[in-house]
């Protein structure tokens, strides 16, 4: 048996104590940081499929359909159907593009207390061993 540490297990330690962070941030705002996340990736593309947006988010479509209705719920995003017909299309509504730009400055400051404990060669170092993951 190895004396290293499960890296699954310190990796998804470390995640919690992110997404907390964020959270905590956003709480404010009336979203999390996964709810946040979906909002600005629907932003960025403007309109888009579930399919496609599970594709930028890394999650399969029945996850992103679930959390989309979600937000829909809460009045953050519209759903439409696609040009073709089998296809929903997920886009913001006023009240989305408000959740983001009450929630950007808050991500922002998590975002800089990160880099401040980290450092800049500690956020280089952890953003390269992360994609070489």
């Amino acid at each position: 048996m190895t004396s290293s540490p499960c890296y699954c297990t310190v990796l998804k330690a470390a995640s919690r104590r992110l997404a907390a962070m964020y959270d905590e941030a956003l709480e404010p705002v009336g979203v999390n940081i996964a709810q946040f996340s979906l909002l600005r990736r629907i932003r960025r593309a403007e309109t888009v499929t579930l399919t496609e947006l599970g594709r930028l988010a890394e999650l399969d479509r029945s996850t992103v359909g679930r959390n989309v209705r979600v937000l829909e719920r809460m009045g953050l995003v519209a759903l439409a159907r696609g040009e073709d017909q089998r296809e929903a299309v997920v886009s913001l509504t006023p009240a989305g593009h408000k959740a983001l730009d009450e929630g950007g400055p808050r991500w922002d400051g998590v975002q800089d207390a990160i880099e401040a404990r980290l450092g800049p060669a500690g956020v280089m170092e952890l953003c390269t061993a992360l994609r070489d993951l």
